[in-house]
């Protein structure tokens, strides 16, 4: 569930050791970080915890009794309330809940500076960390926006937010980028903060949608050794993208900081080019139900 994946429940005490049977054992996930946890299967830790250590469940002496799963299940419709016959209704909304943010569709270039450059491994946690102060800003983008790379880099936020004006940034990453917790907040909130293009070696499989989703496009260096040849701060160029994303998705770029150029690729089917190029899936969806 989310509260034990995003480490909001059943923190282990300080130093001390916690085995569950739900993902995320990654340092720090939960309680502080000199905690230990590790992962086991549900009936692994149900033997841990009857015992109150760690043994071997297939010696633990139980004798479990075998339950039938019933032939079916009750269902109390009265749970449901329908929805009023108007074809509009007023969304009562709290002060901490903001629009969605939606992105402009793509533009044929994008120049812009690089600023941060990571290493590999890069999770959805460190690009928009979770915790107590947090997670209450998750309807709330732009105040969420203000801790993206928040553990990595603090000044990361405020100096998007400057770029923005100037055509927003760029984000250079290297292998697996964005694996871990599927958080679409991940996405959202650089988008946010004027994020036109992820630069990487190589991307997990879910944040890369997510990015699509909400109209970052996802590049590749074609020569990873030239993932070497960039820092942050390099203002970088990507000219003729609309056109490129439609042919063979081979995009010349160029290092206007050290005047070289490099290529750049992206592997997108139909569905994925029409989704950025429309600025992400919300622009996409609207325009196919124009009732939306």
């Amino acid at each position: 569930s989310c509260g034990p994946c995003i480490g909001m429940g059943g923190s282990p005490g300080t130093g001390h050791v916690s085995v569950r049977s739900y993902n995320r054992n990654f340092k720090g996930r939960c309680g502080n970080k000199d905690a230990f946890v590790y992962l086991a299967n549900p009936l692994s830790c149900a033997v841990f915890a009857i015992k109150g250590k760690i043994v071997d469940p297939c010696d633990a002496g139980f004798i479990l009794k075998k339950y039938k799963e019933p032939s079916s299940y009750l269902i109390n419709d009265n749970l449901l309330i329908p929805p009023k016959s108007e074809g509009k209704i007023k969304i009562i909304k709290g002060p901490n809940i903001k629009e969605v943010p939606v992105k402009e569709p793509l533009n044929e270039r994008i120049e812009a500076e690089v600023l941060i450059k990571l290493s590999d491994n890069i999770t959805t946690d460190d690009i928009m960390p979770a915790g107590a102060s947090i997670l209450p800003l998750r309807s709330n983008i732009p105040a969420m926006s203000e801790f993206v790379f928040s553990n990595i880099d603090t000044t990361f936020s405020k100096r998007a937010r400057d770029a923005k004006s100037k055509g927003g940034g760029i984000i250079i990453g290297g292998e697996n980028y964005g694996q871990g917790s599927s958080r679409e907040h991940a996405a959202i909130a650089p988008m946010f903060l004027g994020i036109k293009a992820v630069i990487a070696k190589s991307y997990a499989r879910i944040h890369r949608s997510n990015l699509i989703n909400f109209g970052i496009i996802p590049l590749k260096f074609s020569n990873p050794e030239d993932y070497d040849r960039i820092e942050k701060g390099d203002w970088l160029l990507i000219e003729e993208i609309v056109k490129t994303l439609k042919g063979d998705q081979s995009y010349k770029t160029y290092n206007i900081s050290k005047n070289f150029s490099f290529e750049l690729i992206s592997d997108l089917n139909e569905r994925e080019r029409e989704i950025i190029l429309h600025g992400g899936l919300l622009p996409f969806t609207k325009e196919r139900s124009p009732e939306i």
